[in-house]
């Protein structure tokens, strides 16, 4: 009896198997595992799904997973229109398209959450697959701010606030890192730590970021010039890391002096009547206030500059300079310079008078002056050196030697550093006119102006032989007297003299009248093809003035 009921129970359920093989079937369901957009962009979600066994109607269902709810959005069968869900997030940005891609625009930080595509197959089955929809948006660039209180002490008992960086408006989370001189700092956010970071996080109404560092240090005396920055760091799709640099600053840091310096500023060597500035400073922050002496007796100062204006020899002597911290009251601060003050004496000059002297005599001056260095005296007429010694003698004085002579002494190790004096020099004795310059007209009849030269001292008088329009210049030493007469035939002849005269003597000079020269017109024409040759020469002879206009040839 048994063995018939197993029998029977065995068949009637290889009967249910079969049943249930032939009335189900599996739905299989596709979907993008993440979707990347930026902010305000649009997003595509692709879903696709199989049956394995015919279905009369599959629905396509998409939800959203919001504190471990899900929520539909929207749906779609085949064959109809899709549809969205009222109350939801996404109403009126999300909308089921015929290939069941579910599409969102103007998408927010909000939007990212998980999606799920579910496809209802009815007695075929249910699948569904997720999506992942991942929001990013780039922060600004972060900017870096000094705290507003007083300046950092090197050695302070606790740690200081170094500077604050802010960016704002990112998404997913940006991080912020801290550089010191180029070199990332180690993100340390323990209190206890010398070095630590205070972090602080607020998410805005619009979902985006606001991210929030504050550096805090114990700054060392080696820390006076670091320069601070901080970096963004933040994601973007494709699995991008992007980084956006903040401004720089450094910091306002106190410590206190081991060592001064005293330095003379002037690059030159000095010499009487410059300014001088010597200049005191410390290796400390702030700068601690200084006492200037010299020869040991106080003189004054500003700050740690002490200037002296239009300096005399006298200023020359041992400047010290003396500051006192009283954060470090055992170390030197102090130092000296040796002030040298170059100097040359005026120039003496025998005799000092205006010499006068006649002409061919001799004459002589002596030059001397003394300086605080190795000193040269030389004497000058205009740029021309005549000496190098300190005297100047004149032998055999002539005309051309009257004028201002000058002495000048110079310390050559020493630029500008100069004394000079001058003298002058005047020649007398008889006139004596300069070479005469014939005169040139182009016909007779012509007017023509000769000009007659002549030294002398005193002044000459002169005469024109005949007379014309006459005029007289001084020149430097000399007398210049011009005329302008017609070059009547007798003056082509005989020309015209110039005659000076003073009271040591007088001196006359013959100057000619003449005629033109003619420029031939082809005159530098040897190269030239074929051509006529002319000329005409005109030349004065005697009284009779002929002209020969003598040829042309005319080559072959």
């Amino acid at each position: 009896m048994d063995g018939i009921t197993f029998g029977r129970a065995s068949l009637l359920c290889t009967l249910l198997l079969w049943a249930f093989q032939v009335c189900s079937g599996t739905v299989d369901v596709e979907a993008a595992p993440k979707v990347e957009v930026l902010k305000g962009e649009t997003a595509k979600l692709p879903c696709k799904y199989t049956v394995s066994t015919s279905s009369s109607t599959t629905v396509v269902e998409w939800y959203i997973e919001e504190q471990e709810t899900r929520k539909r959005v929207a749906f779609r069968s085949e064959g109809d229109d899709g549809k969205t869900d009222d109350g939801t997030p996404l109403t009126g940005r999300a909308t089921i398209g015929e290939d069941f891609t579910l599409t969102i625009t103007s998408v927010q930080p909000s939007d990212e959450l998980s999606f799920f595509c579910q496809a209802n197959a009815g007695p075929a089955g249910v699948g569904e697959a997720s999506t992942s929809l991942k929001v990013f948006f780039a922060p600004e660039k972060p900017e870096l701010t000094r705290p507003s209180s007083q300046a950092i002490s090197v050695g302070a008992p606790t740690s200081s606030e170094i500077g604050t960086c802010v960016t704002k408006n990112g998404h997913p989370q940006p991080r912020i890192i801290w550089f010191k001189d180029g070199q990332p700092l180690p993100e340390i956010k323990d209190k206890r730590e010398d070095t630590h970071m205070v972090p602080s996080l607020v998410k805005e109404s619009s979902g985006l970021y606001t991210v929030k560092s504050t550096l805090f240090m114990k700054p060392t005396k080696a820390d006076k010039d670091s320069e601070f920055q901080c970096t963004v760091e933040y994601s973007m799709p494709g699995d991008q890391n992007k980084q956006k640099k903040s401004n720089t600053i450094n910091i306002n840091l106190n410590y206190p002096s081991e060592k001064a310096t005293f330095t003379l500023v002037n690059t030159d060597p000095v010499k009487e009547g410059d300014t001088v500035t010597m200049k005191c400073e410390t290796d400390g922050n702030p700068q601690p206030e200084f006492d200037f002496t010299k020869d040991d007796k106080a003189v004054s100062g500003v700050g740690g500059m002490l200037v002296l204006k239009s300096v005399k020899r006298s200023d020359a002597g041992v400047y010290k300079c003396t500051a006192t911290d009283f954060d470090n009251l055992d170390a030197d601060l102090s130092g000296t310079i040796s002030l040298v003050v170059n100097y040359i004496d005026s120039v003496s000059v025998i005799p000092v008078e205006p010499q006068v002297v006649m002409l061919g005599d001799k004459v002589e001056w002596q030059c001397k002056t003394k300086a605080s260095a190795v000193h040269t005296v030389q004497w000058k007429k205009g740029s021309e050196v005549l000496s190098q010694d300190g005297t100047l003698s004149i032998q055999d004085v002539s005309y051309d030697k009257a004028g201002e002579y000058m002495c000048v002494g110079a310390v050559p190790s020493v630029p500008g550093l100069t004394a000079q004096a001058s003298v002058s020099l005047t020649v007398k004795g008889k006139p004596m006119i300069e070479t005469p310059v014939a005169g040139e007209v182009g016909k007779e009849g012509d007017s023509v102006t000769l000009k007659c030269s002549a030294y002398g001292s005193p002044a000459p008088q002169v005469i024109w032989k005949p007379s014309g329009k006459e005029s007289i210049s001084l020149e430097a030493n000399k007398v210049v007297a011009t005329v302008t007469l017609q070059a009547t035939a007798e003056v082509m002849k005989d020309g015209v003299i110039c005659e000076v005269s003073n009271e040591h003597g007088t001196d006359s000079k013959t100057f000619s009248v003449a005629i033109k020269r003619a420029i031939p017109a082809n005159e530098n024409s040897a190269d030239r093809g074929p051509s006529n040759l002319s000329f005409c020469v005109r030349y004065a002879l005697g009284d009779v003035c002929a002209v020969a206009c003598c040829f042309a040839m005319l080559r072959d």
